[in-house]
């Protein structure tokens, strides 16, 4: 109140000073805007105070400040801002800004709410305020909006139409997979295959002669492709279990079983090769009861067809027990609206970019769909079938192949369809940004634990020491690690143990997933470390020469293939490229090569031995040296070799012999159950009984200790 007071009456002298002395007795000072007439009162005031002192009075003493350490307030400014909203930034009202104004150059008068103020001004009413002030952020960070897209709810069971069944073939490897469904296609499929084991993901249509249509995913059976038949199961209606009646129930077998089982899906059993002598179909199916695969001649609800897929024997019943558990289950899809599949391959193809292999599930897939996989997206150009027919449209339970991808899309991930080009890439956009966010949060959790479990050591290392000085303790710390203080940064970093570095190039997406579940499993890292740099789809380049070249590693191809001047690039470069077309024969080389990389074990090569029989002394020149009677009990004796003297169950010497002789003769080497003279070089008293043991010490290759499981 008394700042408004004198500001109404400083405004009142200004604006009329005549009016003002006929109620002042004493006349008003020259109207100047200065600080300096208060300020010379100021002065004064302190002269007069000085001048009342009286001569010889003693000065009352001054008392000593103390100051007051606050926390001042802080208050968010900006630029160009208004007297009005500096005010309420600083919870005050307009009149306490303009109090804090005062004695300064700035025109009051024109001072209004809404002028705006410089920003030495917004600063210095602060300041004189007794508060500090900061910047106030321009922008604040906006919570990113959810772009991503999803299935679609359950369609109207009125527009629903029938659907030809997806159904896959399992089993263990080598049991006729491949070729049941080369016999139902009428192909020669096997006859491509490497090794004759399908080793990709195919996905073909198959027409029955009484008309009904049949998509047909064919899974390899071998123990490295766990992740594909996983896929294959989640992704079909009906499983066909393939088992050869001359082998039984195998490993691939029970996988197969567990696959179904996970995925809810009905299963029929095709006991194959039934044409065989040794065929039992009988063995197989009570085999199968292990694991709660109950036939219906058991009294299960698991139908069991006796085929030869090799003389196409009883196929037709296959197909009509496929069908009529198709029919059983009522299968329909939704042929409108946007499209939803699964991505069972993809393959990178030269004259083609990224080609995927998808099931529709939902919709028609046409030219010019726009489609969303994962972090990549795609225009569909181009539509093909199993026999590389262009297509105009797939519709549900169709497996066809897609051409158009941005990027590599990977198997497995789910197929949707988007209205344009612009949401496809707001939905990669966010994927992209969640894995981001994911990844750092999973980063800052690390370092958070790191940090914790260092606090708790150093913690330790503290109360260990707790009882000592400051002095004593900084004495004892630096003992203790005076061996790191010593060492370089290059010998701190440098690496102990062994590594190898590899890089994997395959043809299609499933085989890399393969391989690298493979190098899961790897658990000999105190051997040798394996550590993989990098892995793409396509044929080895010389970027992928350069590269390993750079990390001193191997380049390792499945399926794939390196041109001539790649290969001498490698050559020049000693850069070990390993290409293979079997996915065990691959396996096999990566186990020779790290056992290469080990170090030779010194193992011990037993020759012979001997028994001391009788001792005795030998004159050498002035010398007496013992010599021990022998007889060699196993192998023989060769002097250039090393010895050993054993005493009851403790080593009492090893080196080499001065000397070895039958009867009065030197001798190189003395055979089993000859006598024998030796002494030992240094001397050795020798007793009865001891044995006397020749060996060599010979330099063993050590073998990976790394078991794939296969």
């Amino acid at each position: 109140m008394m700042s408004s007071v004198m500001r109404r009456a400083r405004l009142l002298a200004h604006a009329d000073p005549v009016l003002l002395s006929h109620f002042l007795p004493v006349p008003l000072p020259c109207p100047a805007r200065s600080s300096a007439p208060l300020h010379t009162w100021q002065q004064d005031r302190k002269s007069m105070s000085k001048q009342v002192q009286v001569k010889g009075q003693q000065k009352e003493p001054k008392t000593q400040k103390v100051k007051v350490n606050l926390d001042k307030q802080e208050v968010e400014i900006m630029q160009r801002m208004t007297a009005a909203s500096l005010a309420a930034a600083m919870n005050k009202d307009f009149d306490h800004v303009c109090a804090a104004l005062l004695n300064t150059p700035l025109d009051l008068d024109s001072l209004r709410p809404d002028s705006v103020l410089e920003e030495k001004w917004i600063k210095e009413v602060v300041i004189r305020s007794g508060m500090k002030f900061k910047w106030a952020k321009l922008s604040q960070p906006k919570e990113r909006a959810n772009r991503d897209v999803h299935r679609r709810p359950p369609a109207d069971p009125s527009s629903l139409l029938p659907r030809p069944p997806v159904v896959t073939i399992m089993g263990h490897v080598d049991h006729g997979k491949t070729t049941l469904l080369d016999s139902l296609r009428k192909s020669q499929i096997v006859s491509k295959e490497a090794g004759g084991i399908t080793q990709h993901m195919g996905a073909f249509l198959v027409q029955l002669p009484t008309g009904e249509k049949i998509t047909f995913l064919d899974t390899p059976g071998h123990a490295a492709f766990s992740s594909i038949r996983a896929r294959g199961a989640n992704a079909t209606d009906i499983i066909i279990l393939v088992v050869a009646a001359d082998d039984g129930v195998m490993d691939q077998t029970v996988e197969s079983i567990h696959h179904a089982k996970r995925a809810k899906v009905p299963m029929i059993v095709a006991v194959n090769k039934c044409d065989k002598h040794q065929a039992d179909p009988q063995r197989v199916k009570q085999e199968l009861l292990a694991h709660d695969v109950v036939c219906e001649e058991f009294g299960g609800d698991v139908q069991a067809i006796h085929i030869s897929a090799l003389k196409g024997d009883n196929l037709l019943a296959l197909a009509e027990a496929t069908v009529a558990l198709a029919e059983v289950q009522e299968l329909k899809a939704d042929p409108s609206g946007l499209v939803e599949g699964l991505v069972i391959e993809s393959r990178n193809d030269k004259g083609k970019g990224p080609v995927t292999t998808v099931i529709v599930q939902r919709g028609t897939l046409k030219r010019g769909s726009l489609l969303v996989v994962g972090n990549t997206w795609a225009k569909v150009r181009l539509l093909f079938d199993e026999n590389g027919q262009a297509l105009k449209e797939a519709g549900p339970g169709r497996a066809v192949e897609v051409v158009g991808w941005k990027e590599q899309p990977s198997a497995g991930e789910v197929l949707l369809e988007v209205e344009s080009e612009q949401q496809a890439k707001e939905v990669v956009s966010w994927r992209i940004y969640e894995e981001e966010q994911q990844r750092l949060q999973e980063e800052q959790s690390a370092i958070e634990l790191k940090q914790k479990e260092h606090l708790q050591e150093y913690r330790k290392e503290r109360e260990e020491l707790g009882h000592l000085s400051w002095r004593k303790r900084r004495a004892a710390v630096y003992q203790a690690n005076k061996y790191k203080f010593s060492m370089r940064p290059s010998e701190r970093t440098q690496r102990d143990n062994l590594i190898l570095p590899l890089i994997i190039k395959g043809d299609v997406n499933g085989s890399l997933e393969a391989i690298l579940n493979i190098l899961d499993s790897y658990d000999a890292q105190q051997q040798c470390d394996l550590e993989v740099v990098h892995v793409s789809i396509g044929d080895i380049s010389e970027k992928d020469v350069n590269m390993a070249e750079t990390f001193s590693g191997s380049i390792y191809g499945f399926n794939v293939g390196a041109s001539k001047s790649v290969q001498q690039l490698a050559a020049k470069r000693c850069v070990p490229l390993r290409l293979h077309n079997i996915i065990y024969k691959l396996v096999d080389e990566l186990k020779e090569e790290l056992s290469a990389k080990l170090p030779l074990l010194v193992s011990e090569n037993i020759i012979g031995e001997a028994t001391v029989l009788a001792i005795f002394e030998v004159s050498v020149g002035k010398k007496k040296v013992p010599v021990a009677g022998c007889r060699v009990q196993k192998g023989q004796l060769d002097r250039q070799r090393k010895f050993r003297v054993i005493r009851g169950q403790d080593t009492v010497w090893e080196g080499s012999l001065a000397a070895l002789k039958h009867h009065k003769d030197e001798v190189q080497t003395v055979k089993v159950g000859m006598d024998c003279g030796l002494s030992a070089d240094g001397g050795l008293d020798f007793m009865p009984g001891d044995v006397v043991v020749c060996f060599e010490k010979v330099n063993v290759p050590q073998v990976t200790s790394w078991d794939p499981g296969f």
